[in-house]
């Protein structure tokens, strides 16, 4: 197997978090115990995914607050939070005061565009005001921004008994360097990279010449290359890449057949770009630690990064996540060139 010119580095996970409605507690608890888990296996990096009137987690930022108190050295991130829905001072408060809460851990991950079915959702979200919001990159520029301590007012000092600050408090230094954009598209990469931000990739790209052949990891790969091209820290740009991985070692017989069903009824979508936006899916992989090592060590991008965080499956129950993390730590990440953390 031939080893990888970035020997991997971090290795993390990204979990959606689902719950039942009818018992929403449960499933929160869920997501706490499995990075929990993770801290205990070594993993580097926890993520959490971000879900809007679903049955995810809605508010990452309060999860990772909790699991900040559950955990001592685990990196936690979000991968990502759609800023169309947020406030971009309030959420710059919300980070801030989680980041000093875990001690330094937080790595938020953001993107931009218009909340999903904004047409059915703008008059809850921003009644009066849906027509003149920007969803566009400026929305980060001014959370990195209010983040890096910034002032977002010419007013500060002591008005009676109280003291104010013309800069978002707390103010958690370092917080801004930890700052992740999620992007599939050249455009998004070479944004990030302009603005000091760090790359998070992913299973979806978008294949934008429309002539290329659809290849998603010599796809991912430019973009990480035009991320370093535009980041002032140049090849030392930190990347995260987070493909569905799903290590097979200690399954059950029927957990491996579960596993391969889900990644063989996912798999039309990667044969060709799918939709107006010509997005391109990568495919599941599904296998021993052993088999999934040698792929990933033949995968173009894979071969440019030295983190990971690596995706679970969304419909999976509790106890399949516990093998899949415990093979991905005991198996895939020493196979990999990795070392637990302690």
């Amino acid at each position: 197997m031939p080893p990888t010119p970035r020997p991997l580095r971090k290795l993390g996970f990204l979990t959606i978090g689902l719950f039942d409605e009818a018992d929403p507690g449960r499933g929160h608890e869920s997501t706490l115990e499995i990075i929990e888990l993770g801290e205990r296996l070594g993993f580097d990096s926890a993520w959490v995914r971000h879900r809007h009137l679903q049955y995810g987690i809605s508010s990452p930022v309060a999860v990772l607050s909790a699991a900040s108190q559950r955990t001592r050295r685990i990196e936690l991130g979000t991968a990502v939070i759609p800023l169309g829905w947020e406030n971009p001072l309030r959420l710059a408060e919300d980070l801030a005061t989680v980041d000093l809460l875990s001690g330094g851990r937080l790595n938020p991950g953001v993107s931009v565009g218009p909340p999903m079915h904004f047409d059915q959702v703008k008059g809850a979200l921003y009644p009066g005001t849906a027509d003149a919001e920007d969803f566009g990159y400026g929305r980060v520029e001014r959370l990195l921004d209010f983040v890096r301590g910034e002032p977002v007012t010419d007013f500060s000092g002591t008005e009676g008994f109280e003291t104010f600050s013309d800069r978002v408090q707390p103010h958690s230094p370092g917080l801004g360097r930890r700052m992740w954009y999620g992007g599939g598209s050249l455009r998004s990469a070479r944004w990030a990279g302009e603005h000091g931000m760090n790359l998070l990739t992913s299973s979806v790209v978008k294949a934008e010449d429309p002539d290329g052949p659809p290849d998603f990891a010599q796809i991912q790969l430019s973009h990480i290359q035009a991320f370093r091209a535009a980041h002032p820290d140049g090849e030392a740009a930190r990347v995260s890449q987070g493909l569905v991985v799903i290590p097979t070692d200690s399954a059950s017989p029927e957990q491996r057949a579960r596993y391969e069903k889900y990644a063989a009824e996912r798999a039309p979508r990667t044969a060709a770009p799918q939709g107006p936006a010509r997005l391109l899916f990568a495919p599941d992989l599904v296998g021993t630690s052993e088999e999934i090592a040698g792929r990933l060590h033949a995968h173009a991008a894979f071969r440019e990064v030295d983190e990971v965080a690596f995706a679970l499956p969304f419909t999976f129950e509790h106890e399949d996540y516990v093998q899949i993390l415990t093979d991905m730590a005991t198996k895939l990440g020493p196979a990999l060139g990795w070392r637990p953390g302690v």
